[in-house]
């Protein structure tokens, strides 16, 4: 018999045997009410999750105790539809992804959501940003200090837990695309009576979501959802950034106490709007320099994410919930 056609898991057609990549993203053992034991699995591309469940006397139960959550396999199986269970699959026999895979276009990123440029890259580049466009000596040394200690969190951390850029890498997406845009805006404004900070705008950019490694609990695997920490939940972001800037200011005793006041005052006010959650209005035009930078860079990324994302047939999206709205897809026909 010819060897089934290996698609992507979210391009599987109904009823027909194929083969594919995916990655376990979860496994937990279960009994039926008549006391009779099974698997609860289920795979995943970054598109479509499927679940199947391995009973005790499958021919697959006794190989299915080492799944490892969080690992890529490849599948032989069919996909359905059920009316009751959603997305199932009937699994014939799978095994783990070995290195030859590549050849045949395996690579982990298609399965789960994550940003589409390295995370170690995007960090360099705000260090670098901060190196060469920071002029104050102690503010500079105050961000460098924060980004190195907190490196291996930021590789890994989300911007947001849904609403944009909520994948690893997306908060130094986030935050390097504020940053950049932040220099810019500023520089449009030079000759500015009185003029705008520099420094404190694009200090203020970098650590403006600094309290996420706090607020985040990061998961033991990309596919799982990031959790909010103890602290997360009773003071937020905000709180927990000015708590963590100031005890890396502490550090740095040649930083002007004016200087970090005002950054401070950045931190604790740019979302500028109470029902955003702001906790005080803005009181420094720097504020909003970086509040409209911040602003414009998520919903860009939500409206992205949604037309990527979107399946429906026609030229809108659907409705979606955070945006409270629907999107044209089509786009103009464009000229030489």
């Amino acid at each position: 018999m010819p060897r089934p056609e290996l698609l992507p898991l979210h391009h599987w057609p109904a009823g027909v045997l194929c083969d594919g990549f995916a990655l376990l993203a979860e496994c937990t053992p279960q009994k039926t009410r008549e006391g009779k034991p099974y698997l609860l699995v289920k795979f995943a591309d970054s598109k479509r999750g499927v679940s199947v469940a391995i009973w005790a006397d499958h021919a697959l139960y006794a190989q299915a105790q080492g799944l490892a959550v969080g690992g890529f396999y490849k599948l032989r199986g069919s996909f359905t539809e059920h009316a009751r269970y959603g997305p199932t699959l009937e699994l014939q026999q799978y095994r783990e992804v070995v290195e030859a895979d590549k050849a045949d276009g395996f690579l982990a990123g298609d399965y789960y959501e994550c940003s589409p440029h390295d995370p170690a890259a995007m960090f360099a580049d705000l260090v670098a940003l901060a190196e060469a466009e920071l002029h104050q000596p102690a503010l500079k040394q105050l961000v460098l200090n924060v980004l190195h200690t907190h490196r291996e969190a930021l590789l890994r951390l989300p911007a947001t837990e849904r609403h944009f850029y909520p994948y690893p890498g997306g908060w130094l997406e986030h935050v390097r695309n504020v940053a950049r845009n932040c220099v810019l805006l500023v520089d449009a404004y030079t000759g500015m009576e009185p003029p705008l900070d520099r420094d404190l705008v694009l200090a203020g950019a970098i650590l403006h979501d600094i309290g996420r490694v706090r607020e985040f609990d990061l998961p033991a695997t990309p596919l799982e959802p990031v959790k909010k920490t103890v602290d997360g939940q009773l003071f937020g972001h905000i709180d927990l950034g000015r708590k963590l800037v100031a005890e890396a200011a502490a550090a740095v005793p040649d930083l002007p106490p004016e200087l970090l006041r005002l950054l401070d005052h950045v931190i604790h006010t740019h979302l500028t709007l109470p029902e955003w959650g702001s906790p005080r209005l803005p009181a420094i035009p720097e504020v909003l320099v970086l509040h409209h930078a911040d602003d414009l860079d998520a919903k860009l990324a939500m409206y992205a994410r949604v037309l990527r994302r979107d399946t429906s047939p026609g030229p809108f999206t659907d409705s979606d919930p955070i945006l409270r709205r629907v999107l044209l897809k089509q786009r103009g026909e464009r000229t030489p």
